[in-house]
């Protein structure tokens, strides 16, 4: 099988070089090409991976890794490829850290995915993931696309008018808090059945199954094991208890917004101007021309440490829970989802995943076309959402108001009106205010030559 890249030289690659490299099974990928616009960081990467393939074969015979080209040039990426997986960053992180710097400056939040910070991106992202849906839809209209670019359900919404059932977006959160729980209760996460319901980055754990019996309530009620591990110590006890699930990690931005605001206003920097930094210095060093064998990868390891360990510090701060637990930090999110993924389909062998799919008739208080995060069933024919029980109010108003935001934008990337962006801010739930939505928007436009379209 061909995989492409799409954000080849983007620093989780590696991760899913690593995963290809560990699957021994019939079928497995053969060939992945690498695209990127820019190539310096192409080179850097092509580096790690050839540092990483090295790495697997010192032990001992294994089966070929598969072969690496890199390309800037879409279309020959595109070419031939069964799958292709879009991890895209437009702007990139200097982008990122001016929506999260523009944001804090008028009060509300700039994270990537939420709030402002993640309209912003949206604006930015949008118009490119339409046109690179028609470039597959021409070129490889046969391939599948698992989309990591965020915002990832709203991207994959927007794909998805073109790719239809054949983009599918995907997301490591549901993946780590559904590991997490299980482990405390005792069971194999992949023997668990996570009752996982919401949007991207905007869902909740109401269960999980264990042998057919629902083990959530007994974790509910037990306050140790409830604040041992990284949601639980986000949120605390007593709110847990009081939602009567486990809200995935990005609900910390919603239920202590004020707090988390005041926090990222005080830190030293914001999380999109750290992660610029050090990654400027991580393809610097990873691009070097004459190091020594091994070094590209050794930066790369050394790096990813750091970006892990950091990962959400100021809600961290927020709660009072310090450092992130080693068992928090191990690999294991993303990429072994996109691999599961590919297995089922290109072998149809079936499997449970939390992905981000239509909605169909899965959500009532949602339309068919609404992109969704829930567990599906997936085979040679894709994945299909399973049923789930209705949101509760509180969770159906968040999820309901932020699809709102989420279809003004789509409306304003398509029709370029000035009228439609500024609804999509004044109308989440994180900014609130016609005047602040209207100066977010002349910040972005100011910043961002790839919202200049919006007129």
């Amino acid at each position: 099988m061909r995989l492409t890249i799409l954000g080849g030289g983007g620093f989780r690659v590696p991760l899913v070089y690593g995963a290809l490299l560990g699957d021994r099974a019939e079928g497995r990928v053969s060939h992945v090409t690498l695209y990127d616009q820019d190539p310096a960081r192409l080179t850097a990467m092509a580096r790690v991976l050839r540092d990483q393939a090295a790495a697997a074969t010192a032990g001992g015979p294994v089966p070929d890794a598969p072969v690496v080209t890199a390309t800037g040039d879409l279309d020959e990426a595109l070419r031939g490829a069964d799958f292709i997986f879009s991890a895209i960053r437009v702007g990139g992180l200097e982008g990122r850290a001016a929506d999260e710097r523009i944001a804090l400056s008028e009060g509300v939040l700039g994270q990537e995915t939420v709030g402002a910070g993640g309209i912003a991106y949206g604006l930015r992202t949008v118009p490119v993931a339409r046109e690179i849906a028609r470039r597959i839809a021409r070129t490889a209209p046969g391939a599948w696309v698992i989309n990591f670019t965020n915002p990832a359900g709203l991207v994959t919404e927007a794909m998805a008018e073109e790719l239809g059932e054949r983009v599918i977006g995907i997301c490591d959160s549901p993946v780590g808090l559904g590991r997490r729980i299980a482990r405390l209760l005792g069971a194999r996460p992949q023997e668990a059945w996570i009752d996982y319901v919401g949007l991207n980055h905007l869902g909740w754990v109401r269960g999980l199954r264990i042998g057919g019996r629902d083990e959530l309530p007994r974790l509910l009620a037990d306050t140790e094991a409830l604040e041992s591990f990284e949601e639980g110590r986000l949120f605390g006890a007593e709110w847990l208890r009081s939602l009567g699930a486990i809200p995935n990690e990005y609900l910390h931005y919603y239920y202590f917004n004020r707090d988390t605001v005041r926090a990222y206003q005080e830190a030293k920097q914001t999380r999109g101007a750290f992660l610029r930094d050090q990654q400027r210095g991580f393809y610097a060093e990873a691009g070097r021309a004459g190091a020594p064998a091994g070094a590209a990868l050794a930066a790369w390891d050394r790096t990813r440490a750091e970006r892990e360990a950091t990962y959400m510090a100021e809600n961290r701060e927020v709660a009072g829970v310090g450092e992130r637990e080693e068992s928090d930090l191990e690999s294991g999110g993303y990429e072994k989802v996109a691999l599961a993924l590919m297995r089922a389909i290109a072998r149809d062998e079936r499997a449970t995943l939390i992905l981000n799919v239509r909605n169909g008739s899965t959500l009532s208080v949602l339309d068919a076309e609404a992109v969704i995060e829930v567990p599906c069933l997936v085979d040679a024919n894709g994945a299909h959402p399973v049923g789930v029980e209705q949101l509760p109010l509180h969770a159906a108003g968040l999820v309901t108001a932020v699809k709102a935001v989420e279809r003004e934008i789509l409306a304003a990337a398509a029709s370029g009106a000035r009228a439609d962006a500024v609804k999509a801010f004044a109308l989440h739930p994180l900014v609130d205010s016609v005047g602040v939505a209207r100066r977010l928007l002349d910040g972005y436009a100011a910043e961002h030559p790839g919202l200049s379209y919006l007129r």
